[in-house]
């Protein structure tokens, strides 16, 4: 039998080590394990994170600002219901982006007052 890629001879096998494991005294050696590794997921780094996010909200502020814009001058393009929509998005983003800058302070103030 085949459960998801892992036949039951494997599975026994598995069982089996840790049913040794369990009953093994903790300064025993511990069995090799074959394991494939993961591949390789890219790293992302927090400063460029949260720059790309600011620059997203930004662009969805500008966007939403041109489409009022546009639509108070009277441009056919662009409907009611589009500007109001982009304005909404915008002060979502806008509201989330300042949500998560009140939680950064307030863990930065947390990490301050440690004692050491």
């Amino acid at each position: 039998m085949n459960v998801n890629g892992i036949g039951s001879d494997r599975i026994e096998a598995m069982m089996a080590q840790l049913k040794a494991a369990s009953t093994r005294p903790a300064g025993g050696v511990v069995p090799s394990v074959k394991v494939t590794p993961e591949p390789a997921v890219a790293k992302v780094d927090f400063a460029d994170a949260l720059k790309n996010s600011i620059a997203q909200v930004s662009e969805a502020q500008n966007k939403a600002g041109e489409q009022g814009k546009a639509f108070t001058l009277g441009d056919d393009r662009v409907s009611l219901s589009d500007v109001m929509v982009s304005m909404q998005k915008a002060s979502i983003g806008f509201q989330a982006t300042v949500q998560v800058r009140n939680k950064l302070v307030s863990a930065y103030h947390e990490i301050m007052n440690m004692q050491v």
